[in-house]
């Protein structure tokens, strides 16, 4: 049970973060410093800083629920699609830390399609805020093994 416990915890903490640096935290630095020439590279290191810290919890979740399932034991097809969830919303932080966001500076630099880019990168924030959303909501979910 402890253990299930801090898996909720992790969860919440990824999506807690989700939420409060994409949606309140980054919008609040666009209206406050009016320009984007200056809140975009704030904005960038908040996004980069919410990857490798959605790694790092995503990473925590898998070997929370490698040791909650136990060694030896089958894996529940509820754990796989939960894992699943984790596995793809740590792919999107990956291919928008190191391809997205590397696309959004040479458009800047470039004038290349900063918009396409941009809207790329929202979707990749929105895909992990929901892989990290269904996470929390399955791990919640009244079960003995992990989901």
């Amino acid at each position: 049970m402890p253990l299930q416990r801090f898996a909720v915890l992790v969860a919440a903490l990824w999506w807690g973060g989700l939420t409060a640096l994409s949606f309140l935290a980054v919008p609040l630095l666009f209206a406050t410093l009016g320009s984007p020439a200056v809140a975009g590279p704030v904005a960038a290191k908040i996004f980069s800083l919410q990857c490798w810290s959605g790694l790092f919890l995503g990473m925590a979740l898998l070997l929370i629920m490698r040791r909650w399932r136990g060694e030896g034991a089958s894996i529940a097809p509820a754990a796989l699609t939960t894992i699943g969830f984790v596995l793809f919303a740590m792919l999107l932080a990956l291919v928008q830390e190191f391809g997205v966001a590397q696309n959004i500076i040479t458009a800047r630099a470039s004038g290349g399609n900063l918009r396409l880019w941009h809207g790329v990168g929202t979707a990749m924030v929105l895909g992990q805020w929901l892989c990290a959303g269904a996470v929390l909501w399955r791990l919640t979910a009244a079960r003995t093994q992990p989901a």
